[in-house]
């Protein structure tokens, strides 16, 4: 299977500049090129490169400029800037650098060098984004965890404003979970949430919809465009499965396990609050929790 080349967006006024820098870097890299800082932006915002290597002189917007636009945009601004320029000075070097920039590339262009600084800054940016998507899971379950969870919730929630489409929300929390453990110890407790967790990703398979582990043994799921009842199914589904899968257990007869969730609905205004979105999820649970468990409540 190939793998995918990294891309880089060159942003340079002439044409022989790009011609150099696309037949030094084009056998290794994807390779995007604007002329000019509008068609700059909307090319970093179409196509999400992984560098840029931005010109300082240019007509109109300069280097500069185009660089402070790229920053002020949320989508793109963590996209590296790697400054291209003919200038030899101190003071626009620091400048460049102190506006976010990463690194420069002076010319005329020695091709060893070109590629030796783009592979330094893709390295970095590959090590990110790792270290970001660790940080973004839960070790023992494979999910999202709850940091994951609310980063896609402001994101889905802007578009929701937006659209002024329904969002829904289910707040899931396994029924006795401390007999569990107290039962058949804290390893036989790891295999329940995993269990659980494998039968979320199972059921949770629409395009934008999202599992995570919240906490614990509390787990949740969002669901974008769904509506009250259309999530209230999607709870009772997962409660079935989850009610009907034995728990395996290595040296013992596998058992059985139950989960409660409360279920919310809502199309968000500005004015609306994703506390308390989350808020109503979390007491329509504990109404489940505290009328029975292994229920589904979607009406406080």
């Amino acid at each position: 299977m190939e793998t995918k080349k990294n891309s880089l967006l060159i942003i340079d006024d002439e044409s022989s500049n790009l011609k150099v820098l696309t037949h030094i870097l084009g056998s290794d890299y994807t390779i995007y090129t604007a002329t000019n800082g509008i068609d700059a932006i909307k090319k970093t915002k179409e196509f999400l490169p992984d560098l840029i290597l931005l010109d300082i002189l240019m007509p109109g917007m300069d280097g500069y400029k185009i660089l402070l636009e790229i920053k002020k945009i949320e989508e793109v601004n963590k996209i590296p800037v790697i400054f291209i320029t003919g200038l030899d000075s101190a003071e626009g070097e620091e400048k460049g650098l102190s506006l976010g920039a990463v690194d420069y590339i002076t010319k005329p262009f020695s091709p060893t060098v070109v590629k030796l600084r783009i592979q330094n800054q893709i390295q970095i940016v590959t090590q990110m984004r790792i270290i970001e998507k660790l940080s973004m899971l839960d070790p023992l379950t494979g999910l999202p965890n709850r940091r994951s969870f609310d980063e896609r919730l402001k994101m889905e929630w802007k578009q929701a404003v937006r659209e002024q489409t329904k969002i829904s929300m289910l707040m899931m929390d396994l029924d006795k979970f401390k007999n569990i453990n107290d039962d058949y110890g804290h390893q036989q407790g790891d295999v329940v949430l995993q269990t659980a967790s494998r039968l979320f990703s199972q059921i949770i398979r629409r395009p934008g919809d999202f599992v995570a582990r919240w906490g614990g043994e509390e787990f949740v799921v969002l669901l974008p465009n769904t509506s009250l009842e259309g999530a209230a199914e999607i709870a009772e589904n997962i409660r079935l499965k989850v009610e009907n899968t034995m728990v395996e257990r290595s040296d013992a007869p596998g058992f059985y396990i139950t989960i409660s969730i409360g279920v919310n609905s809502i199309i968000p205004t500005q004015d609306s609050s994703i506390d308390s979105f989350i808020s109503d999820a979390d007491k329509r649970l504990y109404i489940a929790k505290d009328s029975g468990r292994n229920k589904v409540v979607y009406q406080s």
